[in-house]
């Protein structure tokens, strides 16, 4: 090729792109030769290569998170529960919720799901709307293909004379088709009347 045509490409391709890509060198070197530009050269051969053993490294990783859904049943269980607290609510149990009854009710879960099957763990559903007004309801966990309830968890407001007013965090099971009431646990609201759930 002449010099002349190809320093103007050059200057044409610098002047197109304001001098930010500049022609690769290699291109008119395999012009000048009269090799063909298309046609790989050795480095790329062990550019490959080396692409080669990266997949190959990453495919022998194990690089995913194994699901479990037991964990998203105590993630969901706490979200419920907050939406169950309201804004006028939550603020003040809060604090308290999160140390003292939620680790109980974790436990409760773990180990109700401990008793179900690997392949039903998958559908377990968690009920989404918790009862508004003065209703004891948080949430339940279900048997997603049949749609009975495994646990029930609820709380209930209690007045005490010259002490105020308590939620009684409880729960129901399935084992003795919910009769029994299981104490999580009590926290203190005021002695003013408290606000209804989801307010």
């Amino acid at each position: 090729m002449k010099t002349w045509l190809q320093k103007s490409l050059v200057f044409l391709v610098a002047l197109l792109t304001f001098g930010l890509i500049t022609p690769d060198h290699e291109i008119w070197d395999a012009l000048e030769n009269g090799q063909d530009s298309n046609r790989p050269s050795s480095s790329d051969y062990k550019k490959i290569d080396v692409a080669h053993e990266q997949i190959e490294e990453f495919q022998s990783e194990e690089r995913y998170e194994e699901f479990d859904p037991i964990d998203t049943k105590k993630q969901a269980a706490r979200e419920q529960s907050y939406i169950k607290f309201g804004s006028k609510i939550g603020p003040v149990i809060g604090e308290e919720f999160d140390k003292r009854i939620f680790p109980t009710m974790e436990q409760v879960i773990a180990s109700t799901l401990a008793n179900v099957d690997d392949d039903s763990k998958r559908y377990i559903t968690i009920s989404e709307k918790p009862s508004g007004n003065y209703s004891e309801k948080i949430f339940h966990i279900a048997d997603g293909v049949s749609g009975k309830d495994l646990i029930r968890f609820h709380v209930r407001t209690e007045k005490r004379p010259l002490e105020g007013f308590y939620y009684n965090f409880h729960y129901h099971t399935y084992e003795d088709q919910f009769a029994s009431h299981h104490t999580i646990g009590e926290i203190y609201y005021s002695k003013n009347t408290p606000p209804k759930w989801l307010s």
